[in-house]
């Protein structure tokens, strides 16, 4: 299967996930495909891929669908369940990097499997660090500004046949922000500059399309919500 058909198959799978996770456990599903979402997108991103003939990072996917919650929880229970949703995502970076990073510090058993198992671990989450800082800044400046991009919006679009434009609004924008920064901190140094603005420009894109791909989820989430398909919060 090609990286391409790999990537439709994601998208669709995370995007599932998420209104499964939302229809079986209410509300508390979507908060926990926050943390979800922010560990397995640092641990992915670290690979990068060609994707329809450019130069991507893995992780896109499911870090985009955080915003896809994010609006949910807007859209279905006002701004501060959208915020809170975002400081769970900012705290489980935070857990997760430390946690993983003094594992390292324990010295492994004298024997193959151990030491080799080190290595693979030393080699993922020794980059904890500076991808973790660029994730976090990348994170909180991001969602805090979808979160007041969609109430914003939502004041001037209200009304559900205007769910597509204050999604796509708030969304598209704040992908841009993240891109940005997240690149800038993560990259910067590393790659020769005509791969690093691939990145951005390729990361960027492709963000953007799991935006506009990600409003049926929106209607389908609000009308889960609106039917009384939803587990009550008690």
């Amino acid at each position: 299967m090609t990286n391409e058909l790999l990537w439709v198959a994601m998208l669709l799978i995370n995007f599932g996930l998420i209104i499964a996770s939302y229809k079986i456990f209410g509300k508390k599903g979507l908060f926990t495909w926050i943390p979800i979402a922010t560990i397995v997108a640092n641990i992915q991103v670290i690979q990068t891929i060609e994707l329809f003939g450019f130069t991507a990072t893995l992780g896109n996917i499911v870090y985009a669908s955080s915003f896809l919650v994010t609006d949910l929880l807007s859209e279905n229970y006002g701004k501060k369940e959208a915020e809170k949703a975002v400081w769970i995502g900012f705290f489980s970076l935070i857990a997760m990097t430390i946690l993983m990073n003094l594992a390292l510090l324990f010295v492994p058993l004298a024997d193959d499997y151990s030491s080799s198992t080190h290595e693979h671990l030393d080699s993922i989450f020794s980059l904890m660090p500076r991808i973790a800082t660029a994730s976090l800044i990348a994170y909180i400046v991001s969602q805090k500004h979808d979160v007041w991009a969609y109430h914003f919006w939502r004041k001037r679009f209200s009304g559900k046949k205007n769910i597509w434009l204050r999604n796509n609004l708030s969304t598209m924008v704040s992908q841009l922000l993240d891109s940005v920064i997240f690149t800038v901190i993560a990259f910067w140094g590393i790659y020769e500059w005509p791969i690093f603005l691939e990145i951005i420009g390729t990361t960027y894109i492709l963000k953007w399309v799991i935006a506009a791909s990600d409003t049926p989820f929106v209607y389908w989430g609000s009308h889960l919500k609106a039917k009384g398909k939803i587990p009550s919060e008690e």
